[in-house]
């Protein structure tokens, strides 16, 4: 299984049943050196705002969210959601595991 970090949209439920075809159970973590900021993506009746992770390597900065258990083909599926706008990064949690999390492409 993969671990996937969600700290924005992939968090509702309706929009896994969309992705995923189910709801998933995650439980609570904390990202720690990264903040979100926002990106403005251009969509069919114009620009919107997006929850997007960046890094400021101080540990102070944390970032609330739920970790996944996907299969490979679930997380490809994540992957396809994100969209161009984003990449898949491994992070480091405040438990010490890692997971996957979506960050801007640059």
């Amino acid at each position: 299984m993969e671990k996937l970090f969600a700290y924005g949209t992939l968090k509702d439920k309706d929009i896994q049943e969309n992705v995923f075809g189910r709801i998933l159970q995650g439980v609570p973590e904390t990202l720690l050196g990264y903040v979100v900021k926002e990106i403005l993506i251009e969509e069919e009746f114009g620009m919107e705002s997006y929850p997007i992770i960046a890094p400021t390597n101080n540990n102070e900065d944390t970032i609330e969210g739920i970790v996944y258990d996907l299969t490979l083909q679930e997380l490809q599926l994540a992957d396809t959601y994100e969209g161009s706008h984003y990449k898949r990064v491994e992070v480091q949690l405040q438990s010490n595991e890692f997971a996957w999390a979506y960050s801007a492409k640059v």
